[in-house]
């Protein structure tokens, strides 16, 4: 079982899966460039994180890279730069789906996602939108449009990630992030809310047993969402700020039914608590009941945060702490997820190319694939934990990849590692 989580296993399957996904373009004879080779050079490139198209075309007309390319992705012929982004552009960006779903079952079928678990064997899901892509020029069918005051428009699309997080792992799951773009024939631009109950109704079909607590910013804690959350028999944690919920603070301050608890832990800082539960989360929604919680810690130097939360979880004593926990992890979309892939070495704010319809998004979505891949290996993998830990920094690790990829015949990932940690050496000849 932990030989699936290592990367020949996790590339081969992902391989296996591009294999299945039918060509958007039909041919009067046989090409010499399949699909796969396209999606499989689109993953390597953000595997080995090449930081442009140009610079992935230049590299692969060497016959090294080429042999690696093959031999670790399964790339049969690299396509061109241009090749690969009008043939990729054409693909509808729903095929990649079952590609994040099977990972994703490889770790949990590997029991090491149970390392995960937060509370009464639930997960935390923290889900949060984020640029992607904007421009005062480019633009495709697909784009949202803004419209400024001086007549000019910036096109952008965005995308509401989600991944599975815990307050004392370093590393996240990706799941498959929800686009939030325009559809075929729409007019008005799409929204993170509507993002948000597509990502939910997805996930929910995907992974219909598992166990979550869905962690979120105040944006999310509204009636609407909140009910699609119970429709799909998810839990929450999420945050509540008094300027969008007046009814819920001024109950929590004037209720007989509120409970007060404060501590002070073993390094000197003070909590206190105040929470009501079975309450209305606003007066023109009182059928949506809700308990509702606020937090304030107290460091050493006297200095306070404030945090507050609504959550379906009746909330008690002896578990308001690890709620409040699990709703400051929220951040780590933010940390672990959107730090990483914006500054960490995956490019993820450059523009690899937009296209005429989809292109901008199977990058997107190859590159969260690739993303997803190095975070199970760090979880599970002891040789990429090894040379991740002589590396010291993501950027050491990629740059020592892509030149050992590029001057080193490689016979398999275990070999390309053992030539990171210096166990098989470079032939300078």
């Amino acid at each position: 079982m932990a030989k699936s989580l290592e990367a020949s296993s996790l590339i081969e399957s992902t391989y296996k899966k591009f294999l299945k996904i039918s060509d958007p373009r039909s041919f009067d004879r046989k090409t010499n460039i399949t699909l796969s080779d396209h999606l499989m050079s689109g993953l390597a490139i953000f595997g080995l994180k090449f930081p442009s198209l140009l610079s992935y075309d230049r590299a692969r007309k060497d016959p090294e890279i080429e042999r690696n390319l093959k031999t670790l992705y399964h790339v049969e012929t690299p396509p061109s730069n241009t090749y690969l982004a009008e043939r990729l552009d054409l693909l509808d960006p729903k095929s990649l789906r079952p590609s994040f779903k099977n990972l994703f079952a490889k770790l949990q079928r590997s029991k090491k996602l149970e390392q995960f678990e937060f509370l009464n064997g639930h997960y935390l899901l923290s889900l949060d939108g984020t640029g992607q892509f904007s421009s005062g020029k480019i633009s495709c069918p697909s784009c949202c449009v803004k419209n400024h005051k001086n007549g000019k428009q910036t096109f952008y699309h965005q995308m509401l990630g989600a991944s599975i997080v815990h307050p004392e792992q370093s590393n996240v799951i990706p799941l498959c992030p929800e686009n939030i773009q325009k559809s075929d024939g729409d007019t008005k631009n799409d929204c993170e809310r509507n993002a948000a109950k597509r990502f939910i109704n997805n996930f929910r079909r995907e992974h219909p047993h598992l166990k979550v607590i869905a962690v979120e910013d105040g944006l999310a804690s509204n009636a609407p969402h909140i009910k699609t959350l119970q429709e799909n028999k998810m839990s929450y944690i999420l945050g509540a700020k008094p300027g969008d919920h007046e009814y819920l603070f001024e109950l929590l301050y004037s209720s007989d039914e509120t409970k007060y608890f404060e501590f002070k832990d073993d390094k000197g800082f003070f909590h206190q608590f105040q929470f009501i539960n079975n309450v209305s989360l606003n007066k023109s929604n009182p059928e949506v009941i809700v308990n509702f919680f606020e937090y304030r810690e107290t460091d050493l130097n006297g200095e306070e945060r404030n945090f507050s939360w609504v959550t379906d979880i009746k909330i008690t004593e002896e578990n308001i702490l690890q709620l409040s926990i699990g709703g400051r992890t929220r951040w780590k979309i933010e940390n672990e997820t959107y730090n990483t892939l914006k500054n960490l070495g995956y490019h993820f704010e450059h523009n690899y190319g937009h296209g005429k319809k989809h292109l901008s998004t199977i990058f997107c979505l190859l590159m969260l694939l690739a993303f997803l891949i190095d975070q199970i290996q760090e979880i599970a993998c002891p040789s990429f934990q090894a040379i991740r830990k002589k590396t010291r920094t993501y950027y050491s690790l990629w740059e020592r990849m892509r030149v050992i990829f590029e001057y080193k015949e490689l016979v398999s990932w275990e070999h390309f590692y053992q030539v990171i940690m210096k166990k098989k050496l470079l032939d300078s000849s």
